[in-house]
């Protein structure tokens, strides 16, 4: 009986969420809270047991059969929802992933840049070489490298049809020819030898996958291997969203960000790659504090909240098109405005020291 009334109770919280009707004075304390718990739970009470539980935690993924779990949730909750209204929230640059802000007041499209050119620099960018944007998402680093980087080729992979047509317009409005964009799902894409690529980068997929062993296998075939030793390395680079010590999964019985937002996903560690050096060798890494991503996200709120009319009407007529109805197109609106707020909170905790984002570079063996 109680159980059933904790479970009335929390179906009417999220359907409160879902109408928008819980104020952020109040959802901020809440989310704060329920980071502090999660910390509670990942905490085995002493660094032996820790390492023990991280240990066991990646046995279990290196068993696991396939690279990724519901890819086909992580398109309807994030990569195919209508393009317009992701927009509507974005920088310039359509970058949904942590931004950069060296001394906090940089504006959102400043941030934007700041950050990719954070990924040229440290992927030893240069132009002339072929490229692979590993999800691309919405193209803000396929399109940023084809324009910067002319004599380069640029393939970017993603799983979402809806990506790849917003892609190809705007490739196509700015004039840009030496970018191609590929719809398929990495759980069994393959380029089967029939492209290599100099340089490949990944921006914050490795969240969706679960056998980074045989993602990491995978992405090493992709590498052009090295003909000589006067000849430079092909390299891989990576950036992740991390916890600073604990890898963890995000399940349905988590609650809200699991079940509605972040089904099959998955929390690493910021030393998670380090034990997925099988076929690749990690030369560097790097932690980019938690506040950075916070204030990406807060800066997405305001947007969302600055075209909140028109997105909301956007959102309607995407969900009448679907058949679904349009109060499910406002459920989405504020779906995404408490995951844009749940975030701000998460990556801010504790100063950003809690989780933020990590940076690796690798070479092939």
């Amino acid at each position: 009986m109680f159980t059933d009334l904790t479970d009335r109770i929390v179906a009417q919280g999220y359907d409160f969420l879902d109408k928008g009707l819980i104020p952020d004075f109040i959802l901020r304390p809440a989310i704060r809270a329920l980071c502090r718990q999660r910390l509670r739970e990942i905490d085995a009470g002493s660094f032996e047991k820790n390492h023990a539980a991280k240990m066991k935690w990646i046995e279990q993924v290196r068993a696991r059969e396939t690279i990724a779990d519901l890819t086909d949730k992580a398109n309807e909750q994030h990569y195919e929802v209508s393009t317009k209204f992701i927009l509507s929230c974005l920088g310039g640059y359509a970058k949904y992933s942590s931004c950069l802000y060296p001394t906090g007041k940089e504006t959102l499209d400043e941030a934007e840049v700041l950050m990719l050119e954070n990924y040229c620099d440290k992927a030893c960018l240069r132009d002339g070489v072929d490229i692979l944007d590993l999800g691309c998402g919405w193209g803000s680093l396929s399109l940023y490298l084809a324009q910067k980087y002319p004599k380069s080729r640029i393939t970017g992979l993603s799983n979402s049809t809806t990506q790849k047509e917003f892609i190809d317009r705007t490739a196509q409005s700015r004039g840009l020819t030496n970018l191609e964009i590929i719809t398929a799902d990495v759980n069994v894409f393959d380029f089967g030898g029939s492209k290599t690529f100099d340089r490949i980068l990944s921006i914050e997929m490795f969240e969706h996958m679960k056998n980074y062993k045989i993602l990491m296998s995978k992405v090493s075939t992709w590498l052009k291997p090295k003909i000589s030793e006067d000849s430079d390395d092909s390299l891989f680079f990576v950036h992740i969203f991390c916890h600073r010590t604990t890898p963890y999964h995000f399940e349905e019985g988590d609650g809200w960000m699991a079940k509605t937002f972040f089904s099959g996903g998955t929390m690493p560690s910021h030393d998670l790659l380090l034990y997925f050096q099988d076929d690749m060798t990690l030369l560097r890494s790097w932690y980019i504090n938690g506040r950075h991503y916070s204030q990406t996200c807060e800066d997405w709120l305001k947007r969302q909240d600055a075209n909140k009319a028109s997105g909301i009407a956007e959102l309607e007529r995407d969900a009448e098109e679907k058949g679904v109805g349009k109060a499910e197109g406002r459920k989405t609106f504020y779906r995404f405005r408490v995951f844009y707020l749940a975030c701000a909170e998460f990556f801010g905790m504790n100063q950003g020291e809690e989780w933020g984002v990590g940076h690796y570079l690798f070479k092939l063996k």
